[in-house]
């Protein structure tokens, strides 16, 4: 199944872009390589290969949730430009 020069056309149109006649050419020919390749690809006998959703056995790969001590309020707030009883003051927006 290959791509054609006016199909190459449409897709731009439909995705808004400008191309010029060599772009079109080169995509062509490109995408034809890829469509080529997964032809090549659909013949291969996958029937005793195990669907995978991932190439690494990762099983939760989350650090443990622990409580670490904080940085001090105080310490914060000190470069804030506004604080009020230990909060970031900040003008009300409506």
């Amino acid at each position: 199944m290959a791509l054609t020069k006016a199909e190459v056309e449409h897709v731009a149109m439909l995705a808004r872009l400008e191309l010029s006649e060599a772009d079109v050419e080169r995509y062509t020919t490109q995408l034809n390589a890829i469509l080529d390749y997964a032809q090549r690809l659909q013949a291969l006998d996958t029937k005793d290969v195990p669907p995978t959703a991932h190439v690494f056995p990762l099983h939760n790969v989350m650090r443990d949730d622990r409580i670490d001590p904080s940085m001090d309020r105080e310490k914060i707030v000190a470069n804030a430009p506004e604080e009020e009883d230990g909060f970031f003051r900040v003008p009300r927006i409506v």
